[in-house]
């Protein structure tokens, strides 16, 4: 037998709701740990950076995934995992597709024009969804 037979519509689609609640949290834990990365890193919160807007990338992610900047703005992606290297690279931006970062090291990007540009990272966009958001306003 079918456990939907036993479920009621409401709580089927409560059910169907629920790892996209949990994907959430996993993703707002995981960027909570880049966070302790990045500080144990540099002695500092990412918030403190002067002079750019700091991304962390960490377990396939981009951290925050979505973050709006003024024209002008460097953004500096930095990789706080442990093992893995990561590029940068975004079509949207004519940005093209950064060195590795390894661990402890970055990438910069200043974004000269307004642009919604979606951010990949090379080697795990398609792999691991590592995909996030630049938005870039006057």
């Amino acid at each position: 037998m079918r456990i939907s037979r036993f479920l009621s519509p409401a709580l089927l689609s409560l059910a169907a709701a629920f790892p996209v609640l949990a994907g959430d949290d996993d993703k707002a834990a995981i960027c909570a740990e880049a966070e302790e990365r990045y500080v144990e890193m540099f002695g500092a919160p990412s918030s403190e950076a002067e002079g750019v807007t700091v991304v962390t990338m960490y377990k396939y992610n981009f951290c925050p995934a979505e973050i709006t900047v003024p024209v002008g703005t460097t953004v500096r992606w930095v990789n706080v995992d442990k093992r893995t290297s990561h590029s940068v690279l975004s079509p949207d931006a004519s940005m093209p597709e950064s060195d590795r970062a390894f661990p402890e090291e970055h990438v910069e990007f200043t974004f000269l024009e307004p642009v919604d540009a979606q951010t990949l990272c090379g080697p795990h966009w398609e792999t691991q969804n590592m995909i996030g958001m630049v938005k870039v306003q006057e």
